[in-house]
């Protein structure tokens, strides 16, 4: 495999630091993204989407008190989801594994390893 494996992780996330495990077990190339620090841009997350197949609002963890504050109740479109991603990076979920064109979201954390195919 020549591409490298992006994985957006949250090193206070069990379930990221199992799938950052796991990957870096398999050897593979890997470039891990502290998305809390360094945040994918709005372009990049409608980028993830479509490469996991998902609406904006899938990816959205809804546990985080800045969803319930400022988004529970509230039907949104694409657009606004992708923003409100792109303003409260805690609201994605994790950990998102990305290698080329394909993506997965590591729950459980093994999810990951569909890329290594």
């Amino acid at each position: 495999m020549a591409d490298a494996i992006t994985l957006y992780h949250n090193p206070r996330c069990s379930k990221s630091r199992a799938a950052l495990a796991l990957l870096e077990e398999a050897d593979v190339p890997l470039e891990v993204v502290n998305y809390l620090e360094n945040p994918p841009t709005r372009a990049a997350l409608a980028q993830i989407t479509r490469q996991l197949g998902i609406a904006p609002e899938a990816l959205v963890r809804r546990g985080e008190d800045v969803f319930k504050t400022l988004y529970q109740g509230k039907t949104l479109d694409d657009d606004a989801w992708l923003d409100a991603l792109a303003d409260h990076p805690k609201l994605i979920e994790r950990p998102i594994a990305v290698c080329g064109d394909r993506a997965v979201i590591g729950r459980p954390p093994e999810k990951v390893l569909e890329l290594l195919d």
